[in-house]
Formats: C-alpha cells, sequence, structure tokens
C-alpha cells in the first residue's frame, strides 16, 4: 500500500526541518529534562515519527536512538488533536502485546502532546514514560502541552537560522563573484592590453574584458567604461549617451548572441582616440543579423513592440555605429560605437 497524499505531505514537512539523526542539542534537551521533572517519570522523549521509524532528538531514561514506527506509542499519538495518554499499557488492548511493553524499556503509563508544525502537520511528540501505571494531574498536563509548543518553537528557529545561514552564504558567494568580476575589471584597467586586431585604428585601449553572459554582469562594466571616459576626459557630456548605448548592447549581446546562456561569453573593449574619441566594441558568440532588416521601433507595428529597440537606441545616441557578422568561419557578432564631446 502507498504511502497517502497526506502522509507524503507530512513526511515532507519534517524532512523540511533537516534535524532527522542530527546531534543532540542543549535546547532540546532542557526541554526533555523539565517534561520528566514536571511529570515525576523517570523516561521523557523528544519523537519525531518518520516514514518507518520514531527517531528521538532527544532522552531522558531511555538508551534506543530510534525504533520501529509500527510498535511505536508516538505513531498513535501524532494522530491525535490534543494529549494521548495511556494509562496502563498491559490493559489497553492497542498495546497489551507490544515488545515495548514486556521488553527495555517496559512501558506501562505514556503521555504524548503532539508537535505541530505552522502548517499543521504533526512532527512528532513530546512525551513521557513510566514502568509503572499512572494519570498526570490538570497542571501536569497542561505544563507537559505548553512544553511541547516550546518544542515546536525551538524546531522553528532552528530552521529559520539555517535558512539564514544558507541565505547568507548564498549572498558571500554572490558577494565574491562581484568581487571577482570587479577584480578583472580592475585588473583590465591597470594592465592594458594591445589590440591590434581589434581595434585596429586605435592605439589607446583602456579596456579588454570579457564577462559571462549574465545580465548581473552588466553594471560592473557599464561603471568602468564611465570611469575610463570620466578620466581619460573622453567624449564629455556624453556620459547619459554612453550608458544607455553601452547597456543596450550589452543586453543584445546577452539576449540575441548567447540566448541567455550563463556559460558563454561576451567581450567588451574600450579605447581612446584623438580629440576626446571614444570606441567601445562589444562581442558576441552569435551567427550575427542584418541591422537593415530590423525594423525602426517609431514605424507600423513596431510602433506597440516591447523589444527591438535596442539598435534604435545604439544609432541615435552614437556618433558611429558598426556592425559586424564574422560567419560560420569564424563566428561572432560585435558592434561597435564610437562618439565625441558635445563640449566646445
Amino acid at each position: 500500500m502507498g504511502t497517502s497524499p497526506a502522509e507524503s505531505a507530512r513526511l515532507a514537512a519534517l524532512r523540511s526541518y533537516s534535524i532527522l539523526d542530527t546531534e543532540p542539542e542543549k535546547a532540546f534537551d532542557d526541554l526533555t529534562l523539565l517534561a520528566s521533572y514536571i511529570c515525576h517519570t523517570p523516561m521523557s522523549l523528544i519523537s519525531l515519527v518518520d516514514e518507518d521509524r520514531q527517531w528521538f532528538k532527544s532522552r531522558i531514561g531511555v538508551r534506543a536512538e530510534q525504533t520501529a514506527r509500527e510498535i511505536s506509542f508516538c505513531g498513535h499519538a501524532i494522530q491525535q488533536e490534543g494529549l494521548f495518554i495511556v494509562p496502563d499499557a498491559l490493559q489497553d488492548q492497542r498495546f497489551a502485546d507490544n515488545p515495548l511493553v514486556h521488553n527495555e524499556p517496559h512501558i506501562r503509563f505514556y503521555a504524548g502532546a503532539p508537535l505541530r508544525s505552522p502548517d499543521g502537520f504533526a512532527l512528532g511528540t513530546l512525551c513521557v514514560v513510566d514502568r509503572q501505571p499512572r494519570h498526570l494531574t490538570a497542571e501536569q498536563q497542561n505544563a507537559l502541552q505548553a512544553l511541547s509548543r516550546q518544542v515546536t518553537a525551538q524546531l522553528e528557529l532552528r530552521r529559520n537560522l539555517s535558512q539564514l545561514r544558507d541565505a547568507l552564504a548564498a549572498r558571500d558567494q554572490a558577494e565574491g563573484e562581484r568581487e571577482s568580476l570587479i577584480t578583472q575589471l580592475q585588473e583590465s584597467l591597470d594592465d592594458v592590453r594591445h589590440l591590434s586586431e581589434l581595434l585596429p585604428l586605435c592605439s589607446g585601449c583602456k579596456l579588454d574584458i570579457t564577462i559571462p553572459a549574465d545580465p548581473a554582469a552588466v553594471s560592473p562594466v557599464v561603471d568602468s567604461v564611465l570611469q575610463i571616459a570620466r578620466h581619460t576626459k573622453s567624449a564629455a557630456g556624453k556620459e547619459f549617451e554612453i550608458e544607455t548605448a553601452i547597456r543596450e548592447a550589452l543586453a543584445n549581446a546577452i539576449l540575441h548572441g548567447c540566448g541567455n546562456d550563463k556559460s558563454k561569453q561576451v567581450q567588451c573593449c574600450v579605447a581612446t582616440g584623438k580629440d576626446g574619441e571614444l570606441l567601445i566594441v562589444v562581442r558576441d558568440p552569435g551567427e550575427g543579423f542584418d541591422p537593415a532588416s530590423v525594423p525602426t521601433p517609431t514605424e507600423g507595428d513596431a510602433l506597440f513592440r516591447t523589444h527591438g529597440r535596442g539598435i534604435y537606441l545604439i544609432n541615435m545616441l552614437m556618433d558611429e555605429v558598426e556592425f559586424k557578422s564574422y560567419g560560420a568561419r569564424d563566428p561572432g557578432t560585435e558592434v561597435r560605437m564610437r562618439t565625441r564631446s558635445s563640449v566646445a
């Protein structure tokens, strides 16, 4: 017989806490100790009911780390809304022949409070156990339920802390990748390389950088190009035009040239020329296109499109624009953009 959808959801909720088979933790042991003390029982457990077993996150007076679910008292307890109490297991037909009654730990009395997740799933119990029949007072029952809520709160806190650690680790990794990219950009600025083939008409190469086809890598490149323009006083007064054009060129290279495949790369080169001229080259591994075939976004049906404006903007913002496709022999598409100072 397969697992029911409800039980599958309960097991998924339990495993989302990533607590099964973990080491003992004082925060849980303190609550188990309190339950045993308040209820005057020699044994107390925080039991989590897995698919085929009950596993003890914390235990007082019990040697076993887990038992089979089919003989567990807690397997019954998680089916209840409130406390599940067995005053005398030998007098209860459900447990009279149970191995846990006739062998270690010789259970005669059991009281378990379900541990319910915020979504209502019973994950296990906080239970107290004795080797002789007995009853709990109303005060002890209330205290056991209160302690079970504290166990649940501790489970939530533990999970939230784990998720926070994962989020911080992911953030640190992203920041590390960003710092690596910035370092690569800085190295390109500090150690200028000659681009005899790519920039045959310019000897003032200031940047040659290859980035992954990832939109997150665009802004550091744009910042570096603007920094070059300011430092060399190239294309003065054209910062807005430069930023917009290079963002569009890089976005087109990532989307169309690389198909948003982060394993592919986009190359960006910047050089300065005489009279404050700035040359920007963006190259991608795409098959290329015919710029003349791209509809003008200010005419006809193109007015209603949400894409296809990049080439138009680049042509409008730059003084000179040239598109090159290298074909099957040497796959790649290149856009060269030149702009000059607008300040007299």
